[in-house]
């Protein structure tokens, strides 16, 4: 694959054979018995995410209709195989001494890191140093960002970690229970955070992951709640996807961010797979 990868950097992958190949591989997940990891579904997966983050040209906006539908169902399957892989890794984490210094045995923790790194690059670079309060919408049963986050770069910093799942956020919570002063600083919510009002005032940067709200008129939606309920000055930072990359997470446009200060629209070139956007909330 390292080859193909390195060719590729000199010159983008045709719409046409990247189509036809996301295609294809759809065509053989969609046939999947189940999505839990193993040999086949691990397989298919890495192939699915090499193809998409070599350089391409492709515009999501103007790829035909029925290629549109494969992607929305591409995206669902992504998520849940996504949360299955982490759940079998968060619960192999729990019954094992000392879960958070086995954090890399997760096959993507790299790709985790990288994201962490980045994003804290990215707030940093705007004006949000050590926050007191930070909210992650959508963490998980392994929020590894949140880990990263909080072990790295936030280490004085309070996680509230929001998930609509329960049995995500009890192994989330017995990873945590392993270490005395992470336990202190992080928390797990079980809610859809659409219902969680007055409380996102609390928060001095609320993070959106790349799977809260899949399709776009729920983003939207979510989006505007926050910028609602958030406080004034208060930052938000969305994962999101370019180019092939919308072929595994859903897009935010920066339309999409109405009554919003947009402060920096980030689209990795690398083995990252998420676009991050930062905006914030006026101060009126």
């Amino acid at each position: 694959m390292a080859s193909m990868q390195n060719s590729a950097f000199e010159t983008c992958v045709p719409a046409d054979y990247l189509i036809a190949r996301v295609t294809q591989i759809h065509s053989s997940i969609s046939k999947l018995e189940s999505l839990r990891p193993s040999k086949q579904v691990n397989a298919l997966f890495t192939q699915l995410v090499n193809l998409c983050i070599l350089p391409s040209t492709i515009d999501i906006s103007t790829i035909p209709h029925e290629t549109q539908i494969m992607r929305q169902n591409l995206i669902v399957l992504c998520g849940r195989a996504e949360g299955l892989l982490e759940l079998e890794f968060a619960t192999f984490l729990t019954k094992v001494p000392h879960p958070m210094d086995n954090l890399d045995l997760f096959p993507y923790y790299g790709n985790y890191v990288k994201l962490a790194n980045l994003e804290n690059t990215i707030l940093m670079e705007n004006g949000v140093l050590q926050p007191k309060k930070i909210a992650f919408v959508g963490s998980g049963p392994m929020p590894l960002t949140s880990f990263v986050l909080a072990t790295e770069h936030m280490k004085y910093t309070s996680f509230d970690n929001f998930d609509i799942d329960e049995s995500a956020n009890n192994v989330a919570r017995q990873i945590v229970g392993t270490d005395v002063d992470l336990e202190k600083r992080m928390k797990f919510r079980t809610c859809d955070i659409l219902d969680v009002t007055e409380e996102l005032k609390d928060y001095d940067c609320i993070f959106l992951a790349a799977l809260v709200g899949m399709d776009k008129d729920l983003k939207v939606k979510i989006i505007a709640h926050m910028r609602h309920y958030m406080k004034e000055g208060g930052f938000l930072l969305v994962r999101s996807a370019n180019g092939a990359r919308a072929f595994l997470y859903p897009v935010v446009e920066e339309d999409d961010f109405s009554g919003f200060e947009v402060l920096s629209i980030f689209h990795p070139t690398d083995d990252v797979v998420n676009s991050v956007v930062l905006v914030r909330k006026p101060i009126f």
